[in-house]
Protein backbone atom coordinates (compact mmCIF):
# COMPACT_ATOMS: atom_id res chain seq x y z
CA UNK A 1 0.00 0.00 0.00
CA UNK A 2 1.16 3.66 -0.29
CA UNK A 3 0.58 6.68 2.61
CA UNK A 4 -0.44 8.66 -0.82
CA UNK A 5 -3.68 6.32 -1.34
CA UNK A 6 -7.00 5.51 0.37
CA UNK A 7 -6.44 2.45 1.89
CA UNK A 8 -9.20 -0.38 2.12
CA UNK A 9 -8.23 -2.90 4.94
CA UNK A 10 -9.96 -5.93 6.12
CA UNK A 11 -9.15 -8.58 9.06
CA UNK A 12 -6.74 -11.36 7.77
CA UNK A 13 -4.67 -8.69 5.51
CA UNK A 14 -1.26 -8.33 5.55
CA UNK A 15 0.22 -4.85 4.55
CA UNK A 16 3.14 -2.65 4.03
CA UNK A 17 4.17 0.46 2.95
CA UNK A 18 7.07 2.59 2.84
CA UNK A 19 8.24 6.02 3.63
CA UNK A 20 11.18 7.96 1.77
CA UNK A 21 12.67 3.99 0.89
CA UNK A 22 14.41 4.58 3.93
CA UNK A 23 11.41 3.93 6.40
CA UNK A 24 9.30 0.40 6.62
CA UNK A 25 5.68 -0.49 8.15
CA UNK A 26 4.60 -3.76 7.69
CA UNK A 27 1.23 -5.19 9.53
CA UNK A 28 -0.72 -8.29 9.74
CA UNK A 29 -4.58 -7.75 10.54
CA UNK A 30 -5.97 -10.58 13.39
CA UNK A 31 -8.78 -12.48 11.10
CA UNK A 32 -10.86 -11.89 14.39
CA UNK A 33 -10.10 -8.00 14.68
CA UNK A 34 -12.93 -5.65 16.33
CA UNK A 35 -12.88 -2.10 16.70
CA UNK A 36 -10.45 -0.74 19.81
CA UNK A 37 -8.17 -3.88 19.12
CA UNK A 38 -4.33 -3.17 19.98
CA UNK A 39 -1.32 -3.06 18.63
CA UNK A 40 2.11 -5.05 18.94
CA UNK A 41 4.59 -3.24 18.16
CA UNK A 42 8.21 -4.31 17.18
CA UNK A 43 10.00 -0.75 16.17
CA UNK A 44 14.08 -0.67 15.29
CA UNK A 45 16.21 1.52 13.10
CA UNK A 46 17.89 0.64 9.71
CA UNK A 47 20.65 3.44 10.21
CA UNK A 48 24.18 3.17 11.10
CA UNK A 49 26.91 4.95 11.82
CA UNK A 50 29.02 5.89 8.24
CA UNK A 51 31.14 8.44 6.46
CA UNK A 52 28.41 10.10 3.80
CA UNK A 53 29.56 11.86 1.22
CA UNK A 54 29.24 16.00 0.87
CA UNK A 55 27.19 17.48 -1.26
CA UNK A 56 30.07 18.39 -3.33
CA UNK A 57 32.42 15.57 -3.41
CA UNK A 58 35.44 16.70 -5.26
CA UNK A 59 38.28 17.50 -3.33
CA UNK A 60 41.22 18.99 -4.82
CA UNK A 61 44.12 20.34 -3.29
CA UNK A 62 47.80 20.67 -4.02
CA UNK A 63 48.27 17.99 -1.84
CA UNK A 64 46.75 15.36 -3.65
CA UNK A 65 48.71 15.61 -7.24
CA UNK A 66 48.95 11.79 -7.29
CA UNK A 67 45.31 10.67 -6.31
CA UNK A 68 41.53 11.72 -6.39
CA UNK A 69 40.32 12.00 -2.90
CA UNK A 70 36.38 12.61 -2.15
CA UNK A 71 34.93 14.67 0.33
CA UNK A 72 32.46 13.09 3.34
CA UNK A 73 30.97 13.96 6.73
CA UNK A 74 30.12 11.90 9.93
CA UNK A 75 26.72 10.24 10.18
CA UNK A 76 25.87 9.20 13.94
CA UNK A 77 29.18 8.43 16.49
CA UNK A 78 30.84 6.06 14.22
CA UNK A 79 34.30 4.79 15.90
CA UNK A 80 36.25 6.51 12.38
CA UNK A 81 39.04 5.05 13.47
CA UNK A 82 38.10 1.36 12.05
CA UNK A 83 37.52 2.88 8.79
CA UNK A 84 41.24 3.43 7.89
CA UNK A 85 42.68 0.45 5.37
CA UNK A 86 39.56 -0.75 4.51
CA UNK A 87 38.22 -1.87 1.38
CA UNK A 88 35.47 0.45 0.64
CA UNK A 89 32.40 0.80 -1.57
CA UNK A 90 29.72 2.96 -1.83
CA UNK A 91 25.79 2.88 -1.47
CA UNK A 92 22.85 5.20 -1.16
CA UNK A 93 20.16 6.51 -2.72
CA UNK A 94 20.57 8.43 -6.66
CA UNK A 95 17.92 10.45 -8.68
CA UNK A 96 17.92 9.74 -12.50
CA UNK A 97 16.24 11.56 -14.89
CA UNK A 98 14.32 9.29 -17.44
CA UNK A 99 14.00 10.24 -21.50
CA UNK A 100 10.75 11.60 -20.75
CA UNK A 101 12.10 13.96 -18.34
CA UNK A 102 10.66 12.68 -14.87
CA UNK A 103 12.91 11.79 -12.00
CA UNK A 104 12.81 8.26 -11.01
CA UNK A 105 14.97 6.91 -7.76
CA UNK A 106 16.72 4.29 -7.74
CA UNK A 107 19.16 2.56 -5.08
CA UNK A 108 22.85 1.64 -5.71
CA UNK A 109 25.73 -0.44 -4.34
CA UNK A 110 28.81 -0.50 -5.63
CA UNK A 111 29.93 -3.60 -3.82
CA UNK A 112 34.14 -3.98 -4.65
CA UNK A 113 36.43 -2.29 -3.11
CA UNK A 114 36.46 1.42 -5.39
CA UNK A 115 38.27 3.61 -2.25
CA UNK A 116 40.20 3.53 0.55
CA UNK A 117 41.07 5.74 3.92
CA UNK A 118 44.99 5.12 4.05
CA UNK A 119 46.23 5.31 7.54
CA UNK A 120 49.85 7.24 8.29
CA UNK A 121 52.84 5.15 8.17
CA UNK A 122 54.03 4.75 11.63
CA UNK A 123 57.63 6.00 10.31
CA UNK A 124 55.99 9.58 9.63
CA UNK A 125 54.16 9.63 13.31
CA UNK A 126 56.09 7.29 16.37
CA UNK A 127 53.19 8.46 18.42
CA UNK A 128 50.11 7.11 16.46
CA UNK A 129 50.07 3.94 18.95
CA UNK A 130 49.96 5.85 21.82
CA UNK A 131 46.47 7.23 20.44
CA UNK A 132 45.15 8.31 17.12
CA UNK A 133 42.23 11.40 17.38
CA UNK A 134 40.73 11.35 13.96
CA UNK A 135 39.43 14.75 12.61
CA UNK A 136 37.04 13.47 10.34
CA UNK A 137 37.81 16.91 8.74
CA UNK A 138 41.48 16.07 7.48
CA UNK A 139 41.85 12.29 8.01
CA UNK A 140 38.58 10.87 6.66
CA UNK A 141 39.01 12.02 2.63
CA UNK A 142 39.11 8.12 0.84
CA UNK A 143 40.81 7.99 -2.14
CA UNK A 144 38.76 7.08 -4.82
CA UNK A 145 41.10 7.16 -8.17
CA UNK A 146 44.37 7.74 -9.54
CA UNK A 147 44.83 11.24 -11.14
CA UNK A 148 47.23 9.81 -13.70
CA UNK A 149 44.31 7.16 -14.46
CA UNK A 150 41.46 9.79 -14.79
CA UNK A 151 43.45 11.99 -16.72
CA UNK A 152 44.41 9.41 -19.19
CA UNK A 153 40.54 8.37 -19.31
CA UNK A 154 40.41 5.13 -17.39
CA UNK A 155 38.99 6.34 -14.46
CA UNK A 156 35.66 5.00 -15.01
CA UNK A 157 33.62 2.42 -16.71
CA UNK A 158 30.96 3.47 -19.02
CA UNK A 159 31.86 7.04 -20.20
CA UNK A 160 34.87 8.49 -21.02
CA UNK A 161 36.26 11.33 -18.59
CA UNK A 162 38.54 13.59 -20.83
CA UNK A 163 37.25 17.38 -19.86
CA UNK A 164 36.95 17.94 -23.45
CA UNK A 165 34.11 15.14 -24.54
CA UNK A 166 32.71 13.80 -21.80
CA UNK A 167 29.21 14.93 -20.67
CA UNK A 168 29.65 14.04 -17.18
CA UNK A 169 32.93 15.57 -16.94
CA UNK A 170 31.70 19.01 -18.33
CA UNK A 171 29.18 19.03 -15.86
CA UNK A 172 31.63 18.50 -12.75
CA UNK A 173 34.47 20.63 -14.00
CA UNK A 174 35.77 22.44 -11.47
CA UNK A 175 32.35 22.32 -9.70
CA UNK A 176 30.76 19.39 -7.54
CA UNK A 177 32.21 15.77 -8.45
CA UNK A 178 35.10 14.08 -9.90
CA UNK A 179 34.29 12.31 -13.40
CA UNK A 180 35.24 8.68 -12.36
CA UNK A 181 32.52 8.81 -9.45
CA UNK A 182 29.91 9.79 -11.86
CA UNK A 183 30.65 7.35 -14.23
CA UNK A 184 31.17 4.88 -11.47
CA UNK A 185 27.07 5.28 -10.53
CA UNK A 186 26.44 5.16 -14.33
CA UNK A 187 27.60 1.81 -14.70
CA UNK A 188 26.04 0.50 -11.86
CA UNK A 189 22.41 2.13 -13.04
CA UNK A 190 22.67 1.84 -16.87
CA UNK A 191 22.55 5.23 -17.32
CA UNK A 192 23.96 8.08 -18.84
CA UNK A 193 26.40 10.18 -16.57
CA UNK A 194 24.87 13.33 -17.18
CA UNK A 195 21.34 12.08 -16.32
CA UNK A 196 22.14 11.26 -12.97
CA UNK A 197 20.65 14.46 -11.26
CA UNK A 198 21.58 13.97 -7.29
CA UNK A 199 22.21 11.76 -4.72
CA UNK A 200 22.66 10.66 -1.12
CA UNK A 201 25.38 8.32 -1.11
CA UNK A 202 27.74 6.46 1.75
CA UNK A 203 30.96 4.68 2.67
CA UNK A 204 30.48 0.50 3.49
CA UNK A 205 33.05 -2.16 3.99
CA UNK A 206 32.40 -4.46 1.19
CA UNK A 207 34.19 -7.32 3.18
CA UNK A 208 31.00 -9.87 3.12
CA UNK A 209 29.39 -11.04 6.48
CA UNK A 210 30.59 -14.43 8.11
CA UNK A 211 29.86 -16.83 10.46
CA UNK A 212 33.19 -16.91 12.64
CA UNK A 213 34.46 -18.26 15.78
CA UNK A 214 35.92 -22.07 16.67
CA UNK A 215 33.23 -23.11 16.91
CA UNK A 216 31.04 -21.40 14.52
CA UNK A 217 29.12 -19.50 17.53
CA UNK A 218 29.78 -15.53 16.78
CA UNK A 219 28.72 -13.33 13.67
CA UNK A 220 31.32 -11.01 12.24
CA UNK A 221 29.57 -8.27 10.36
CA UNK A 222 28.89 -4.26 9.37
CA UNK A 223 25.81 -2.65 10.62
CA UNK A 224 24.68 -5.50 13.10
CA UNK A 225 23.09 -2.67 15.05
CA UNK A 226 21.11 -2.45 14.15
CA UNK A 227 20.00 -4.95 11.20
CA UNK A 228 20.02 -7.36 13.50
CA UNK A 229 16.73 -6.54 15.30
CA UNK A 230 15.54 -5.48 11.66
CA UNK A 231 15.99 -9.39 10.81
CA UNK A 232 14.77 -10.58 13.50
CA UNK A 233 11.35 -8.68 14.14
CA UNK A 234 10.65 -8.87 9.91
CA UNK A 235 11.49 -12.65 10.61
CA UNK A 236 9.38 -12.83 13.47
CA UNK A 237 6.62 -10.97 11.72
CA UNK A 238 6.69 -13.42 8.99
CA UNK A 239 6.64 -16.20 11.40
CA UNK A 240 3.50 -15.09 13.40
CA UNK A 241 1.51 -14.32 10.60
CA UNK A 242 1.23 -17.48 8.78
CA UNK A 243 -2.48 -17.67 9.07
CA UNK A 244 -3.67 -14.39 9.79
CA UNK A 245 -7.49 -15.23 8.92
CA UNK A 246 -7.80 -18.62 10.78
CA UNK A 247 -5.31 -17.23 13.89
CA UNK A 248 -7.32 -17.45 17.21
CA UNK A 249 -7.55 -14.85 19.46
CA UNK A 250 -5.76 -12.79 16.58
CA UNK A 251 -7.90 -9.51 17.64
CA UNK A 252 -5.18 -7.00 17.41
CA UNK A 253 -2.48 -5.63 14.69
CA UNK A 254 0.90 -7.24 14.94
CA UNK A 255 3.42 -4.32 13.49
CA UNK A 256 7.04 -4.35 12.65
CA UNK A 257 8.34 -0.68 11.85
CA UNK A 258 12.04 0.13 11.03
CA UNK A 259 12.78 3.58 10.83
CA UNK A 260 15.70 5.86 9.45
CA UNK A 261 18.03 8.57 11.41
CA UNK A 262 17.66 6.63 15.01
CA UNK A 263 21.66 7.26 15.21
CA UNK A 264 21.12 10.75 14.53
CA UNK A 265 18.06 11.51 17.09
CA UNK A 266 15.63 10.46 15.12
CA UNK A 267 14.10 13.76 14.42
CA UNK A 268 12.95 13.39 10.81
CA UNK A 269 9.95 12.59 8.33
CA UNK A 270 11.11 9.13 8.75
CA UNK A 271 12.59 8.92 11.93
CA UNK A 272 10.68 7.40 15.27
CA UNK A 273 9.92 11.04 16.17
CA UNK A 274 7.64 11.76 12.80
CA UNK A 275 4.22 11.00 13.00
CA UNK A 276 4.55 7.71 10.78
CA UNK A 277 3.47 5.48 13.52
CA UNK A 278 0.40 7.22 14.67
CA UNK A 279 -0.53 8.17 11.25
CA UNK A 280 -0.27 4.33 10.47
CA UNK A 281 -2.35 3.12 13.47
CA UNK A 282 -5.26 5.99 12.80
CA UNK A 283 -5.53 5.10 9.69
CA UNK A 284 -5.22 1.56 10.30
CA UNK A 285 -7.93 1.85 12.99
CA UNK A 286 -10.19 4.02 10.86
CA UNK A 287 -10.45 2.01 7.54
CA UNK A 288 -10.95 -1.49 9.47
CA UNK A 289 -13.31 0.08 11.90
CA UNK A 290 -15.39 1.43 8.89
CA UNK A 291 -18.64 -0.41 8.30
CA UNK A 292 -18.29 -2.34 11.58
CA UNK A 293 -20.54 -1.94 14.82
CA UNK A 294 -18.48 0.39 16.04
CA UNK A 295 -18.08 2.62 13.33
CA UNK A 296 -14.91 5.04 13.04
CA UNK A 297 -16.73 8.09 14.54
CA UNK A 298 -17.64 5.75 18.22
CA UNK A 299 -15.68 7.62 20.73
CA UNK A 300 -11.94 6.43 21.56
CA UNK A 301 -11.50 4.09 19.20
CA UNK A 302 -8.34 4.52 18.82
CA UNK A 303 -7.58 5.35 22.35
CA UNK A 304 -8.58 2.34 23.37
CA UNK A 305 -6.70 0.50 21.14
CA UNK A 306 -3.54 1.92 22.61
CA UNK A 307 -4.30 1.15 25.57
CA UNK A 308 -4.60 -2.67 24.87
CA UNK A 309 -0.98 -1.91 22.97
CA UNK A 310 2.45 -2.74 23.26
CA UNK A 311 5.99 -1.67 21.92
CA UNK A 312 9.32 -3.69 21.93
CA UNK A 313 11.89 -1.11 20.97
CA UNK A 314 14.60 -3.17 19.43
CA UNK A 315 18.15 -2.44 19.43
CA UNK A 316 21.51 -3.86 20.26
CA UNK A 317 22.76 -4.08 23.80
CA UNK A 318 26.54 -4.01 25.61
CA UNK A 319 28.12 -7.39 25.67
CA UNK A 320 30.31 -7.24 28.26
CA UNK A 321 34.07 -6.96 27.13
CA UNK A 322 36.22 -9.45 28.22
CA UNK A 323 38.98 -6.94 28.26
CA UNK A 324 37.07 -4.49 29.68
CA UNK A 325 35.17 -5.76 31.76
CA UNK A 326 34.90 -3.12 34.69
CA UNK A 327 32.44 -0.51 32.22
CA UNK A 328 29.72 -2.42 32.96
CA UNK A 329 28.22 -2.44 36.12
CA UNK A 330 28.28 -5.81 38.17
CA UNK A 331 25.62 -7.81 38.43
CA UNK A 332 24.36 -6.31 34.64
CA UNK A 333 26.96 -7.72 32.12
CA UNK A 334 24.92 -9.02 29.16
CA UNK A 335 26.78 -12.22 27.65
CA UNK A 336 26.55 -13.81 23.98
CA UNK A 337 24.15 -16.56 23.65
CA UNK A 338 22.49 -15.73 27.30
CA UNK A 339 19.30 -14.41 25.54
CA UNK A 340 18.07 -11.21 24.80
CA UNK A 341 18.92 -8.06 26.79
CA UNK A 342 16.28 -5.80 28.61
CA UNK A 343 17.77 -2.53 28.94
CA UNK A 344 16.96 -0.25 32.02
CA UNK A 345 17.66 3.55 33.10
CA UNK A 346 15.72 5.53 35.17
CA UNK A 347 16.62 8.93 33.67
CA UNK A 348 14.36 7.32 30.70
CA UNK A 349 17.23 7.35 28.58
CA UNK A 350 15.08 3.49 27.92
CA UNK A 351 11.30 3.42 27.98
CA UNK A 352 11.19 0.01 29.85
CA UNK A 353 9.90 0.49 33.78
CA UNK A 354 8.74 -2.63 35.93
CA UNK A 355 5.15 -2.93 33.55
CA UNK A 356 6.89 -3.67 30.17
CA UNK A 357 9.83 -5.26 31.93
CA UNK A 358 7.20 -7.82 33.05
CA UNK A 359 5.52 -8.56 30.40
CA UNK A 360 8.43 -9.01 28.12
CA UNK A 361 10.37 -11.47 30.56
CA UNK A 362 7.13 -13.39 31.42
CA UNK A 363 6.52 -13.47 27.64
CA UNK A 364 10.05 -14.97 27.12
CA UNK A 365 9.50 -17.51 30.07
CA UNK A 366 6.29 -18.85 28.62
CA UNK A 367 8.18 -19.74 25.72
CA UNK A 368 11.34 -21.08 27.42
CA UNK A 369 13.65 -18.45 26.33
CA UNK A 370 16.60 -16.86 28.75
CA UNK A 371 16.55 -13.03 28.75
CA UNK A 372 19.36 -10.91 30.69
CA UNK A 373 19.27 -7.31 31.58
CA UNK A 374 21.46 -4.36 31.22
CA UNK A 375 21.84 -1.15 33.21
CA UNK A 376 24.86 0.93 32.76
CA UNK A 377 27.59 1.84 35.23
CA UNK A 378 26.31 4.99 37.65
CA UNK A 379 29.24 6.92 36.97
CA UNK A 380 28.80 6.62 32.80
CA UNK A 381 26.58 8.05 30.40
CA UNK A 382 24.23 6.31 28.71
CA UNK A 383 22.73 6.11 25.00
CA UNK A 384 19.25 5.87 24.13
CA UNK A 385 17.10 4.43 21.35
CA UNK A 386 13.49 4.95 19.81
CA UNK A 387 12.00 3.83 22.88
CA UNK A 388 11.45 7.11 24.87
CA UNK A 389 10.83 8.69 21.32
CA UNK A 390 7.63 6.34 20.34
CA UNK A 391 6.19 5.73 24.48
CA UNK A 392 6.03 9.28 24.31
CA UNK A 393 4.69 10.27 20.67
CA UNK A 394 2.46 7.44 20.87
CA UNK A 395 1.25 6.53 24.83
CA UNK A 396 1.81 2.93 24.51
CA UNK A 397 3.56 1.08 26.92
CA UNK A 398 6.84 -0.04 26.02
CA UNK A 399 9.93 -1.97 26.52
CA UNK A 400 13.74 -1.67 25.46
CA UNK A 401 15.54 -4.82 24.26
CA UNK A 402 18.37 -5.74 22.12
CA UNK A 403 20.77 -8.97 21.45
CA UNK A 404 24.15 -8.23 22.73
CA UNK A 405 27.25 -7.47 21.06
CA UNK A 406 30.66 -6.07 20.87
CA UNK A 407 32.69 -3.69 18.93
CA UNK A 408 29.28 -1.50 18.83
CA UNK A 409 29.50 0.99 15.79
CA UNK A 410 32.50 -0.11 14.56
CA UNK A 411 32.60 -0.66 10.74
CA UNK A 412 33.40 -4.35 11.83
CA UNK A 413 31.11 -5.71 14.48
CA UNK A 414 30.26 -9.12 16.25
CA UNK A 415 27.52 -10.53 18.11
CA UNK A 416 26.85 -14.38 19.13
CA UNK A 417 25.17 -16.49 16.05
CA UNK A 418 22.80 -17.83 19.18
CA UNK A 419 21.25 -14.67 19.97
CA UNK A 420 19.72 -14.30 16.81
CA UNK A 421 17.61 -16.97 17.36
CA UNK A 422 16.86 -16.16 20.81
CA UNK A 423 15.51 -12.37 19.25
CA UNK A 424 13.37 -14.13 16.43
CA UNK A 425 12.24 -16.58 19.02
CA UNK A 426 11.44 -14.25 21.75
CA UNK A 427 9.73 -11.35 19.10
CA UNK A 428 7.48 -14.27 17.84
CA UNK A 429 6.66 -15.26 21.11
CA UNK A 430 5.79 -11.42 21.54
CA UNK A 431 3.51 -11.58 18.84
CA UNK A 432 2.03 -14.46 19.71
CA UNK A 433 1.64 -14.19 23.65
CA UNK A 434 0.62 -10.50 24.23
CA UNK A 435 -2.63 -10.33 23.65
CA UNK A 436 -3.62 -12.99 26.48
CA UNK A 437 -0.72 -12.23 28.95
CA UNK A 438 -2.13 -8.42 28.81
CA UNK A 439 -5.75 -9.89 29.67
CA UNK A 440 -4.14 -11.05 33.30
CA UNK A 441 -2.45 -7.78 34.09
CA UNK A 442 -4.39 -5.32 36.23
CA UNK A 443 -2.64 -1.99 36.29
CA UNK A 444 -4.83 1.31 36.30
Amino acid sequence: INERDAWSLEPGGKYFFTRNMSAVCAFAVGGAYAPGSGFIVIGAHTDSPCPKLKPQTKLTSADFLQARSVRTQNYGGGLWYTWFDRDLGVAGRVLVREKGGAARHAVVKVDRPVMRIPSLAIHLDRSLNEGFKVNFQSHMAPVIASAVEEALGHGGGGATVDDSSSPAAKKAKGEKHHPVLLDLLADELECDADDILDFELQLCDVQPSAIGGARKEFIFSGRLDNLVSCFASLRALIDASGDAKSSVPRMGVRMMVHYDHEEVGSDSAQGAGSSMTEDAMRRITTSLSAGMAAGPGEEGVEERARRKSFVVSADMAHAVHPNYADKHEPGHKPKFGAGVVVKHNANQRYATDAVSSYLFKEIGERAGLPVQEFVVRSDLGCGSTIGPTLSTNTGIRTVDVGAAQLSMHSVREMCGAKDVEHAVKHFTAVYEGFTALDATLMVD
